[in-house]
């Protein structure tokens, strides 16, 4: 085991099952063999690692961690997300002095597992507005973004207005056909969420509900994912 001021040994430690997408918990138990305190700058993160051990997420959630002196002991937990897609990886806790070094970098070589990610199930909900509609395929497509890891899965917008109701210039951005847009800027329209996420409302487009993406769960714009949107049968 590597000395020095920075160094750990990381005794028992256990990852609860952990589902794409969402929090589990890490209970670890550490001991600092260094010759410095940890105080201040030091945390509990990790990383996920394919089968070569090639990083799949290297920066992850950081828990800051107590002081802790040269020869003291400490248990903790820390919040640990699970990447997309589900599937198996290899999960490596690691200590980290922000804006120096990871501990591992520094000789401390961190533990790791074998852990199987599970697919992300839970409640669905959809902010349809009473004229707007699926169109086929959409409800398979979003199902299997919420089981990819996804919190909040939107879609685009087909406009069938009918004679004297052409598509507002406001639903441009939402053209069917595009496939997955990674960090679509604008507003989700009608977007579907899993059970106990909550998203800020914005103004309307086009009379339809709009939404800000979560800053705090994975979401995914997917333009193959077509809702119909029929004004003729909008309730007055």
């Amino acid at each position: 085991m590597a000395k020095g001021p920075l160094a750990a040994r990381w005794g028992k430690w256990t990852l609860e099952p952990a589902s794409a997408g969402t929090f589990s918990t890490l209970h670890a138990e550490l001991e600092n063999i260094g010759t410095a305190r940890w105080a201040g700058a030091v945390f509990l993160a990790y990383h996920w690692l394919d089968h070569r051990d090639n990083p799949i997420v290297w920066d992850g959630v950081r828990t800051p961690l107590p002081v802790v002196a040269p020869g003291e002991q400490i248990t903790v937990e820390a919040r640990v997300r699970a990447p997309i897609p589900p599937g198996a990886y290899r999960f490596a806790p690691d200590l980290v002095v922000e804006h120096r070094a990871w501990f591992s970098q520094l000789g401390s070589a961190f533990p790791s597992a074998e852990v199987e990610v599970l697919p992300r199930v839970g409640v669905r909900r959809v902010e349809l507005a009473d004229w707007v509609e699926p169109a086929p395929g959409w409800e398979e497509r979003v199902a299997a973004a919420h089981a990819e890891g996804y919190g909040v899965v939107a879609g685009s917008i087909r406009w069938q207005g009918g004679l004297g109701r052409p598509r507002p210039r406001e639903l441009a951005p939402y053209e069917p056909g595009t496939g997955r847009v990674t960090g679509f800027s604008q507003p989700l329209i009608c977007p579907s969420l899993l059970d106990g996420i909550e998203l800020t409302r914005l103004p309307d487009i086009a009379g339809l509900p709009a939404f800000a993406a979560p800053t705090d769960e994975p979401w995914i714009y997917d333009g193959r994912a077509v809702l119909h949107a029929r004004p003729a049968k909008r309730r007055r």
